[in-house]
């Protein structure tokens, strides 16, 4: 009795871990996406955290399939599983103010769904809880320097993609 609730416990963190891995790797794919197609004198600064941003996302990636594996589970790296278990829907934006408002929409769900996994795993997995912990660390930064460049920008900057 005792080992199958604790199978089941493993089997939900595994679960929520998968669920945090989906949202990394579409996470990925929305950086990369935006450092490529952000253009315009004011996207120079944008692009290159942009792509720091990916990588960073990817970390996040890296350290969840670990953590997975360590408790007995299976990553699920499965792009179609990616993009039905993401949190945050997936929204591209055509302009830099765009990209980085759904940026930053993206990453309140995302630091929304941190928390309420850290809140969900902290009395049962002090590790697991450790790991979440530092991830919305970093999500929560991202979150503060979205701000700042929409402050930056202000509130009618468009960015085209080219210079007339």
């Amino acid at each position: 009795m005792i080992l199958r609730d604790k199978t089941k416990k493993v089997d939900m963190v595994v679960n929520l871990l998968n669920e945090a891995l989906a949202t990394e790797i579409v996470c990925v794919f929305r950086y990369k996406r935006h450092h490529f197609m952000a253009a315009g004198l004011s996207s120079f600064s944008a692009k290159a955290e942009f792509l720091q941003h990916a990588m960073e996302e990817q970390a996040h990636g890296n350290q969840l399939a670990e953590r997975i594996l360590q408790l007995g589970g299976e990553p699920n790296l499965s792009p179609e599983e990616s993009l039905n278990r993401n949190l945050p829907e997936y929204a591209e934006g055509e302009t830099l103010r765009e990209m980085i408002t759904e940026d930053l929409m993206a990453k309140r769900i995302v630091i929304d769904s941190y928390r309420e996994m850290i809140a969900a795993v902290a009395a049962n997995d002090s590790t697991t809880c450790r790991v979440l912990e530092g991830i919305l660390a970093q999500e929560e930064e991202h979150a503060a320097e979205r701000k700042c460049l929409l402050k930056i920008l202000g509130p009618e900057s468009k960015c085209p993609r080219s210079i007339p």
